[in-house]
């Protein structure tokens, strides 16, 4: 799989917009796994809407990793999920957190349907049925078509990043911190 250029990896990043938002974050004992419907126009079409589905999980850390082992795992991603991670260490982004406990994120049991619709109707109907679903792991998101992986890793990290002052205070009342 040929490497994602700059350029593209931030478009991709630029047009990840989250439709629906899950009500719980990411536990702090435990594992995590959001269902995802991740919507997107497939360049060389019109009025065409594609429609991933799946599991996106935030696994738990185990241990505190030595230095030398210290780097995120992705787990049904691909090579897309190692050099999304990759790329923001190059510009700084701040992963002490993700690195230092070994996270991992996980993708599973992805469907994928090619509707020949307009996404602004597909849009409207995926989104009320999520928010009619009751399911509080539910996420529904919008992005790139190619580049649908780095999506799905941005609304984990921002996930993540929502979910630190709760994990934080839940550390804080165990005594652990």
């Amino acid at each position: 799989m040929a490497s994602i250029p700059d350029e593209e990896m931030e478009y991709a990043l630029e047009n990840t917009r989250v439709l629906y938002e899950p009500a719980r974050r990411i536990d702090t004992f435990g594992d995590t796994r959001f269902d995802f419907i991740l919507l997107s126009e497939p360049m060389d079409s019109v009025g065409v809407c594609r429609v991933r589905s799946g599991h996106v999980e935030a696994q738990r850390p185990k241990i505190i990793r030595p230095e030398a082992y210290r780097d995120l795992e992705v787990e049904g991603f691909g090579a897309h999920g190692r050099q999304f991670f990759d790329w923001l260490k190059t510009r700084g982004a701040r992963l002490q957190m993700l690195l230092q406990y070994g996270f991992r994120f996980s993708r599973s049991d992805v469907h994928e349907v090619l509707l020949h619709e307009n996404i602004a109707d597909v849009r409207g109907r995926v989104v009320d049925e999520a928010l009619h679903s009751g399911n509080a792991l539910c996420v529904v998101l919008e992005g790139v078509d190619d580049d649908w992986e780095i999506c799905l890793l941005k609304f984990t990290l921002e996930m993540v990043q929502k979910s630190h002052e709760i994990n934080i205070f839940d550390f804080r009342r165990k005594g652990l911190l």
